[in-house]
């Protein structure tokens, strides 16, 4: 219970040993997300974007066959504009391209997309890499 006396407030029982330990370890727990972001921030290296793919689905739609993919950003920059060609080849030669754009591919992580070939892809080489990106 608070008492009041001469505009100043003061409590009249000692705070419980609950109220303690829960800030103490609130604390404990805001420092080390600071210190943890703060070594992050200074001691992480700036490393330019590295993509690499891997095909997901090929799936039949009304107009073709749609290439599902995930990109894999490596570096630990963000790339914005990713803008990815895929190329269906058969015997090294490419029969057909598309081209898809992502607005960002964070770093050290993925992205899903997809093309859509008019032609069917099963049996064939599919070959997807990135042509250019902007830093953000």
């Amino acid at each position: 219970m608070t008492t009041s006396s001469n505009n100043r407030h003061t409590e009249a029982v000692k705070p419980h040993w609950v109220e303690w330990a829960t800030g103490v370890v609130s604390a404990m727990i805001v420092l080390t997300m600071i210190a943890w972001i703060a070594g992050e921030t200074l001691l992480q290296e700036d490393v330019p974007p590295s993509f690499s793919f891997t095909v997901s689905a090929v799936t039949p739609v009304e107009n073709g066959h749609r290439v599902e993919f995930d990109i894999l950003n490596r570096g630990t920059l963000t790339a914005a504009a990713v803008s990815v060609r895929a190329e269906i080849t058969e015997q090294g030669q490419p029969v057909e391209d598309a081209e898809v754009t992502f607005d960002y591919v964070p770093g050290n992580s993925k992205a899903s997309g997809g093309v859509v070939f008019t032609g069917d892809p099963t049996g064939r080489n599919i070959r997807l890499r990135a042509m250019g990106y902007t830093d953000p």
